[in-house]
Formats: C-alpha cells, structure tokens, sequence
C-alpha cells in the first residue's frame, strides 16, 4: 500500500471505528429512505454496510425519525450489522436530542451543521444544547459546515471587513474563508462546552472542486483535527465520478483526509449503494487501501471485436463482489488479489503473468484458445463454449489454495 503521511494527528473512536490519527481513511455513505421508515432504513444500511459503508449516516429532522432511530439500531443488531449509525441534524437538532433520549443514545455520532442550528439569538444556545447532549453521551461531533447554508451572520462580518479593507479579496475568497472560520469557530466553542479535543471532526463542503481543495488545504494547515472528504452535490452518473475523484485525489494524496463520502445523485431508482464503491474505488486505485480483487481488463479495440471478453470481465467482477463478504470472513489477504481478463494475444498473457489469477483469450483471427496463468506460470489453456464457468471455478479454487484461512471468522455483515 502507499505510505502518505495523514496530517491529522488526533484519532477520534465512533463505536468501533477509529478515523484519524493514523488509522486506514474509512468510507461513509448516508441513507435517502425515510428515516421514520424502520424496516426501509434498517434494509439500506444493511445494503451500504454490506458493499464496504463503514460508517452510514441517516437523516433525523422529525420526531418521528428520532422516534425510529433506537428501532433501527435494534433491527441492525439482530441482522448482524454492527456498522455505527451517524445522525444529521439541522434547525430542531437540539429539540430532537432532547425528547428523545433513546435516540442520542442509539446513535454513534451527531452531525452538526454550524449554519442551520438556529437563527439570530437562538443560535448559539441550541448549539450549546446538542454539544451538551454530545459530552453527555460521549458521543464524538462532527461540525460539518456546507457552503449552501453558510452562518449568515460570519459572512456579513467578513463582506464587512473586506470592504474596509485596502486590498479587498474576491467574493470566492471571501467565502472560502467563511467556510473555514465557521468550522474552526464552531470547533472552538465546542470545546469551551466541554466536548473533548478527540471527540471532533471537521468538514467543509462545497460543489466546486477548486474550492474543495483551496479549503481543506487551508482547514488542514490550520488545525489537527480529523477531516471528512467530500464533494457536495456532486451530481448524477460520470459527472459527480469524475468531479469527486478530481477534487478528493488531490487532497488524499497530499495527506489530507481521514473520511470519505462520494455524494452521488442515483439514477432514476438506482442503487445507492454506487457511492460506496466508488469511494473504494477511489482509495484501492490511488494505493491507499485495499478492499476487494482488481480485475484488469483491456478496454478492446480492432484485434478484439467479440464482445466475449467484455462480457466475462463484466461477469468476474460481478462474481468476485458478491463473494467478497463470505471470502473475506475466511481468508486473509484476499482483498489484495488481482484478476486479469484479456482480449487478446497482445498484452494478454504478459497481463496475465503479472495478476494473481488471470485468462488471455482469444482476439480476432487468433486461435479459438484461452491461456489461464496462476502466478506467473501456464497452468491449463480452455477451449470450448464454457470458458467462462470453468476459468470462474478455477478462481474459487485459486482463493481456496492461495488464501490462508482465517481460524476465527472476523465479524462481518451476512450475505
């Protein structure tokens, strides 16, 4: 894996998770069911923590989402689904903690937006109120401040400074700096509160991906806390892909970030479950985590016109991550395996050499064989019509042989 150093040096616990401090960047996800629905709730967070969610958070904004809240932590329990549940809080936050106790309790951590927690002078009352709630339940806080809703009030003060000054800023400064500010401040206060140093993590999200990595370079150089990664309002399909990849690379590679979520709008009753594996996807290609086989694939061209080996590459991974919970409950290491499926003679079996397990087949013109090599080495050529079956019982073999067993099955969401 790659060593870059991670720049926050706090560790902050929420259930059994540790984010910061050093520990691997965890990936987060959040529910869009009704959160008032239990059983729609409690099967979506059982989907998200089954594809790699490792924290999932769920909207709380009415007492009868309070109310629901213990219920689907109950519901997780009796699946086997130990993920911690994160609770999203705006405007009746404080309300809402206190009337419900068995809701501050269920959750592992409360999130708090420092720009919709009240308005005028009710502000910073309700505010102390939910960080009250925090220390009383040791519950770490993560302060995340989001440019749509900013605190009016800090941004005037800042127009107001600018335009005094000699060397006024852009409008664009002006507003990264109150986002920075707002998360710093808030982060102060809740520790004059009394909320502990290590019970704090800070975000600061915005849409733009310049913005995204002018304010986060700046949040990171000037605190230690602990920061959660992620573009908001991404959008749909490629789009929010490819803009959450650029702005959180960045970051990630210059050290900075210890959480992740990739918000991303689903399709038209899409899976939500999309945004968890693109965060993966995110952390396992930049080299700084590891969480299920790579399939290498070429992308095809004139030497490869069947469809034949889009189609079984398509089928490998399909396979490999619906196995990838029971695999990895068994076998150590298995999330470190790499697969190659191959087009063609060209770049087919030194590809293949190089993966763990991997099939070169056969181009256009090219004899009707297929090559499978297992560690560098020939270890049978397929032919036929059942290609695809026999090369994937011989990846369930390879992982049976190649993987150590685990003697004690390590807790883990049920298939």
């Amino acid at each position: 894996m790659t060593s870059i150093p991670r720049r926050s040096s706090v560790r902050v616990l929420i259930g059994p998770v540790h984010v910061g401090g050093g520990a691997p960047i965890v990936v987060q996800s959040m529910t869009n069911t009704d959160t008032a629905d239990v059983d729609g709730t409690a099967q979506q967070v059982k989907s998200l923590a089954r594809a790699g969610s490792e924290l999932v958070r769920v909207t709380v904004n009415t007492a009868e989402a309070a109310d629901a809240v213990p219920r689907i932590r109950d519901r997780l329990d009796q699946m086997g689904v130990g993920v911690p549940l994160i609770g999203d809080f705006h405007f009746n936050g404080h309300k809402l903690l206190r009337e419900h106790p068995g809701c501050a309790e269920a959750l592992a951590k409360y999130r708090i937006n420092p720009g919709n927690v009240g308005r005028g002078s009710k502000r910073d009352p309700q505010f102390a109120e939910m960080i009250e709630t925090a220390c009383r339940y040791d519950k770490p806080v993560r302060i995340g401040v989001n440019w749509g809703s900013l605190d009016q009030d800090l941004l005037t003060r800042l127009m107001d400074e600018n335009s005094a000054s000699s060397q006024p800023q852009s409008a664009q400064q002006i507003m990264r700096s109150a986002v920075v500010l707002s998360a710093l401040e808030s982060a102060r206060r809740a520790e004059a509160l009394g909320l502990r140093h290590d019970r704090i993590i800070l975000s600061a999200k915005v849409s733009g991906v310049q913005d995204l990595i002018a304010i986060y370079g700046e949040l990171a150089s000037r605190c230690d806390y602990p920061l959660h990664l992620g573009l908001t309002e991404a959008g749909m399909g490629s789009k929010g892909i490819v803009a959450s990849t650029a702005g959180m690379a960045v970051l990630l590679q210059r050290g900075i970030g210890d959480t992740i979520r990739v918000s991303l709008t689903p399709e038209p009753g899409g899976d939500r479950t999309q945004e968890v594996i693109v965060a993966q996807e995110i952390l396992q290609t930049m080299g700084l985590r590891s969480f299920l086989p790579l399939v290498t694939a070429c992308p095809g061209c004139g030497r490869t016109t069947s469809t034949v080996f889009q189609e079984l590459a398509q089928r490998i991974q399909t396979h490999i991550r619906h196995r990838m919970p029971e695999w990895r409950r068994e076998y150590e290491g298995v999330e470190d395996m790499t697969v190659a499926v191959m087009g063609c003679v060209v770049n087919g079996p030194g590809e293949s050499k190089h993966a763990n397990i991997g099939i070169s087949l056969p181009g256009t013109g090219e004899r009707p064989v297929a090559p499978v090599y297992e560690d560098g080495e020939k270890t049978v050529t397929l032919k036929g019509d059942h290609i695809a079956e026999e090369f994937q019982e011989m990846l369930e073999r390879y992982v049976a042989r190649r993987f150590t067993r685990k003697s004690a099955p390590a807790e883990s969401v049920p298939a």
